[in-house]
């Protein structure tokens, strides 16, 4: 809801300089935390960490209409990732405990399914709210939506066997604690993809604008709701025909979608890139997931879970600061900005590749 919006907010500030910190910020905090949250989700619960991310963005979203100039946005902006920092780690162990393992593909498309629906309405809403009342309507919106997910919450079942109570040692990280080596092969897919995600979050509201698009957050739909078809088919192919095929699939999908953005010189063609963008991640999104979980085991699922979305934060992260510094605020340099992300993932394309092979071999 917020992200097409917070460009212009941020440039009427004075802060244009500082968009491709929206993102990058952000995803700071929520790969420091990702680590915390994964031990957590493995100790206390998974409720409990899921409403931890929820109860954030309620606390940032009424602290964004207060916070009206740069450095004290910016600031929000770090606190804000923590939202993302708690709330997937949880949600994705959650699933894969109360699934069976031969449909956890399907389980996580489904999850995704319905993760699509609201980032598919939300952008459009968000950019119409603030047109039509304010932006501080927009960021009062969203911490209802936020705090009525926490109410959902309430109402669920624990599901990890002896949650134990919360103590200020359970904070503290070990080597261990930071990485899961099982994970590195998805962790490394998702990394070298998710720039793309950096890039399309901070470039497209200009984009669109460049364009002549009167509501900025059109990208998004489209590539949302074009991630409404894959996601279903892609977690369900994945639990018949292999992980590998289709994260390959996936990272060939977003090399093209990046490549077709790169060239758009008009709203048809720029659109059509999003189509193919929303194509891709509904593919990548479940099956990276359910690929990860299939690593891991009961007892270091929030470990596993939580190396996944630290790479999935830090490839967001650098490819927001990356793309934001190749435009430079300069609409010629937008081609450059995608194609460097199309070369990224063709790397995970690639990396597919030779790890099929490998496997082929042995």
């Amino acid at each position: 809801m917020l992200v097409p919006e917070l460009p212009g907010y941020l440039s009427r500030m004075g802060g244009a300089e500082y968009k491709g910190h929206i993102i990058a910020l952000f995803t700071i905090t929520a790969g420091i935390s990702r680590p915390f949250s994964g031990i957590l989700t493995d100790k206390i619960g998974r409720v409990p960490v899921m409403a931890i991310g929820s109860l954030v963005c309620v606390v940032c979203g009424l602290l964004y209409p207060l916070l009206t100039t740069v450095l004290p946005f910016l600031l929000l902006r770090l606190a804000h990732g923590f939202s993302t920092g708690f709330k997937p780690t949880g949600t994705a162990a959650y699933i894969a405990d109360i699934v069976p393992p031969q449909r956890r593909g399907e389980a996580l498309g489904i999850h995704g399914l319905c993760s699509s629906l609201g980032a598919a309405i939300s952008p459009a809403c968000g950019s119409w709210l603030a047109q039509a009342y304010s932006i501080n309507t927009m960021f009062l919106a969203s911490a209802l939506l936020a705090l009525l997910s926490v109410v959902i919450l309430l109402n669920l079942r624990e599901t990890l066997p002896s949650p134990r109570k919360f103590s200020p040692g359970m904070l503290r990280l070990s080597r261990r604690d930071l990485f899961e080596p099982a994970v590195l092969a998805p962790s490394v897919v998702i990394f070298l993809n998710y720039f793309s995600f950096g890039a399309v979050a901070t470039l497209t509201p200009d984009f669109s604008a460049y364009l002549g698009f009167s509501n900025l957050g059109l990208f998004f739909l489209v590539s949302t709701l074009a991630s409404l078809i894959s996601r279903f088919v892609a977690g369900r192919a994945s639990d018949r025909y292999g992980r590998l095929p289709a994260a390959t699939a996936g990272s060939f999908l977003m090399v093209a979608a990046m490549i077709v953005t790169a060239h758009a010189g008009t709203g048809a063609v720029f659109l059509g890139g999003g189509f193919l963008y929303g194509i891709s991640m509904g593919i990548l999104s479940p099956v990276l997931s359910a690929w990860t979980v299939d690593l891991s085991n009961d007892q270091n699922r929030g470990r596993a879970l939580s190396t996944m979305y630290l790479a999935l934060e830090a490839g967001i992260g650098t490819g927001a600061w990356l793309s934001a510094f190749l435009f430079a605020n300069q609409f010629q340099n937008l081609k450059l900005a995608f194609l460097v992300n199309a070369f990224l993932a063709a790397a995970a394309a690639v990396y597919c590749v030779v790890l099929r092979y490998k496997k082929e071999l042995s």
